[in-house]
C-alpha cells in the first residue's frame, strides 16, 4: 500500500507558505531551540511554542514528520472499521493530528483543536484555509487549557507529541479528559524508550477502565517484549527543501519513528473474532530468496520470529509487501 500520507502535497505547498514570511535566521534559530528541548525529557515549565517564529519553525521542522506518523495510525484504525464523524485534538498546535485524520477518515465531518497557545493555532487556520477537504477547511482552532478544557465531545479524541511536556499527574489527568471526551482515544509519543514507557501508562488506563485495544497491540496482556526493547514504528517523510536547509541535511526523506496505542469505549467497534486478530510486525522484515521473516507481537500475548515462505502461495506474495508496523499478513 502508499506510504504516502494523503493531503502530504497540500501541507508542504501550505508549509512553505507560512515560512516564507518569516526571517531565515530567526527560524533557524529557534529551530535549534527547539531541537535542544525535543531532546529533553523532562516536563516543560513554560509552552514550547514561546512565540510566533517558535511556531513557524515547529511547522517547518516537525509538522511534516507528525502527520506522516499520525497518518499511519488513522490509515490502520479506518482499516480497523473505525469511522468518526467528529474530531477533537487536545493539545493539536498547528494541527497535524487534523491532517493524518482528514485523509483517513471518508466519514469526518468537524475538527476541533485545542491548544493553549494563540499563535500556533493562528497559523493551524491558516494551514487549512486552502485544503481540498471540507473537514479541514471548516475546522475550529480554539484556545484551551489543559485541566481547564471547554466542555466538548468527539467520536475520536486525540493527544498526540503531548504528554512529554507533562508530569506523571497531568498526564494521568489528560488522558482521563481524552476518555471522558471520547468515544474513541488515540495517543502518540516519539518512538524512543521513554515515550514508548508513557504509552504504556496510557495503555494500562485504557484496559482498566475496560476499553477495548484498536492498536498496535494485538492482545490485551503484558507487554511481552524483553527489558530494554520498546514498541515503536517509523513514517517515512518526503522533506522539503525548506525542511531540508533547517535539519541541516542531504537526503530527501527521513524515518519518523513513533509510538502509539488506540482504543474504543465499550460498545463503539464489534470485537474482532479470533480469526480477524492478526499479529503486528515489530521490525523491518528481512526479506531474502524464498522467504520472508519478521519480527511480530502475536495475538497470544508472546513476540518472536516468524517466516512466511514461498511455499505459501498468497500469503507470501502479500508477506513481500508487509511493512514495519503492519500487520501481519
Amino acid at each position: 500500500m502508499s506510504r504516502t500520507p494523503a493531503y502530504a502535497a497540500e501541507l508542504r505547498a501550505a508549509l512553505s507558505r507560512a515560512a516564507r514570511g518569516v526571517d531565515g535566521r530567526e527560524l533557524t534559530r529557534a529551530t535549534e531551540a527547539l531541537v535542544s528541548r525535543y531532546r529533553s525529557v523532562a516536563p516543560a515549565s513554560a509552552p514550547i511554542l514561546a512565540s510566533r517564529v517558535h511556531v513557524a519553525a515547529y511547522a517547518a521542522y516537525r509538522m511534516p514528520a507528525t502527520h506522516a506518523a499520525l497518518s499511519r495510525v488513522m490509515v490502520d484504525l479506518a482499516v480497523r472499521g473505525l469511522a468518526p464523524r467528529s474530531m477533537l485534538d487536545l493539545g493539536g498546535g498547528t494541527g497535524a493530528a487534523a491532517w493524518a485524520a482528514a485523509g483517513a477518515f471518508d466519514s469526518l465531518e468537524s475538527v476541533t483543536v485545542l491548544d493553549q497557545v494563540e499563535d500556533a493555532l493562528a497559523l493551524g487556520r491558516d494551514l487549512v484555509a486552502d485544503a481540498t477537504s471540507p473537514a479541514l477547511t471548516g475546522a475550529t482552532f480554539r484556545r484551551g487549557v489543559a485541566g481547564a478544557w471547554p466542555e466538548l465531545d468527539a467520536d475520536l479524541v486525540t493527544v498526540s507529541y503531548v504528554l512529554s511536556e507533562l508530569d506523571e499527574t497531568q498526564q494521568d489527568g489528560l488522558v482521563a479528559e481524552a476518555m471522558r471526551r471520547g468515544r474513541a482515544v488515540v495517543v502518540a509519543e516519539p518512538g524512543t524508550p521513554d515515550g514508548y514507557a508513557r504509552v504504556l501508562r496510557v495503555r494500562a488506563a485504557l484496559l482498566a477502565a475496560g476499553w477495548t485495544l484498536l492498536g498496535p497491540c494485538p492482545h490485551s496482556m503484558e507487554c511481552p517484549l524483553a527489558p530494554g526493547d520498546w514498541c515503536h514504528f517509523a513514517a517515512r517523510v518526503s522533506r522539503s527543501a525548506e525542511h531540508r536547509r533547517l535539519k541541516g541535511a542531504e537526503l530527501s526523506y527521513e524515518d519518523e519513528k513513533f509510538s502509539w496505542v488506540a482504543a474504543a469505549a465499550p460498545g463503539v467497534l464489534e470485537p474482532p473474532t479470533p480469526e480477524e486478530i492478526s499479529g503486528r510486525i515489530l521490525r523491518h522484515p528481512l526479506k531474502r530468496k524464498g522467504l520472508v521473516e519478521f519480527q511480530v507481537c502475536r495475538p497470544d500475548g508472546t513476540a518472536g520470529r516468524e517466516v512466511v515462505s514461498k511455499k505459501s502461495g498468497e500469503r507470501y506474495r502479500r508477506a513481500r509487501d508487509a511493512e514495519w508496523g503492519d500487520a501481519l499478513p
